[in-house]
């Protein structure tokens, strides 16, 4: 016989775990985190056994024992099951939905048009966004897939190469016409804008080593700092200076001729490369599975031509 009151046990057990604390499966479920702790230890109580490891500090309070790692899958499914037959019972077939991450400057320079194809083509599944730098939320499942750039070390999740990147410099049309080569000596004299956002291991050049790579002075290294490659960006765009920026991020400004890419013949490649993300439960769901794969295929397609 079947008991609800195990089916409340596994809803708060699985929120917890995704969440790391009883905070945010209540958050989450719409009651107290006491709620949540009551019925987390009725199911330990159940099994005979603790779940959690606890712990007083950390992003994540608590950990799921590893000997209950298989069985969360299992009902991670089982729930998953349960809201589709639920949305079946309302007389309608449910629509999928994917929580997508990715960083606002990749969001608007890069990924966005990638979305509207992706709409375009797959009608039936929904695409939410969730605007940020962290990967938290893949890693607590809030989020089904992430877009990022790095190193690509995240442990727990589940990755997928999807192109390497390079720095490369940028202006204004206004500060220097199409038809005018760039040279050294012109370069010595505009003002450089640093992008001061930490890319920790990505080798991102500074601009001593730029003008020394291009045999340009490197007296006066003063220009404009700014901490957020978006703000970068728009002070480019707006004839601020000269930018040395990530090529995907630009790569659209370009090609519609609103920023011009300098010393076209010179990149400086990074040691990060772009990746998608995913946590090993939401990878097995059959919409970001087709999400996963639609992205690596536009991508090869597009950094054929």
């Amino acid at each position: 016989m079947r008991s609800l009151n195990r089916l409340k046990w596994l809803h708060a057990f699985e929120a917890t775990a995704r969440h790391g604390s009883f905070t945010g499966a209540a958050e989450e479920l719409g009651v107290t985190p006491a709620a949540v702790g009551q019925l987390v230890r009725a199911l330990e109580e159940w099994v005979g056994r603790p779940l959690f490891e606890r712990t007083r500090s950390g992003k994540s309070r608590m950990t799921l024992v590893a000997s209950a790692q298989e069985a969360l899958q299992d009902i991670t499914l089982g729930l998953d099951s349960l809201e589709a037959g639920l949305n079946k019972l309302r007389g309608r077939q449910a629509r999928a939905a994917i929580v997508l991450t990715a960083s606002q400057v990749l969001l608007m320079n890069w990924l966005m048009e990638r979305l509207s194809r992706f709409a375009e083509q797959h009608e039936s599944i929904d695409l939410r966004l969730d605007v940020t730098e962290k990967l938290m939320d893949v890693e607590h499942e809030a989020a089904d897939i992430g877009i990022r750039c790095g190193p690509g070390d995240w442990p727990g999740l589940s990755k997928t190469w999807l192109m390497d990147e390079e720095a490369i410099l940028v202006c204004s049309p206004r500060l220097l016409a199409e038809n005018i080569a760039p040279t050294a000596d012109w370069l010595c004299q505009q003002k450089l804008i640093t992008d001061d956002t930490p890319h920790p291991g990505a080798n991102f050049p500074g601009w001593k080593k730029i003008l020394t790579t291009l045999g340009a002075c490197t007296d006066n290294l003063s220009g404009l700092h700014i901490n957020s490659t978006s703000a970068v960006i728009l002070a480019a765009l707006t004839g601020r200076g000269i930018a040395v920026v990530r090529r995907a991020l630009v790569a659209q400004l370009i090609a519609t001729g609103q920023l011009r890419q300098l010393f076209a013949e010179q990149a400086w490649p990074l040691s990060w490369s772009y990746f998608i993300v995913t946590s090993p439960h939401a990878r097995q769901r059959s919409e970001v599975k087709i999400f996963h794969d639609w992205l690596v295929e536009d991508v090869a397609r597009h950094s054929e031509k």
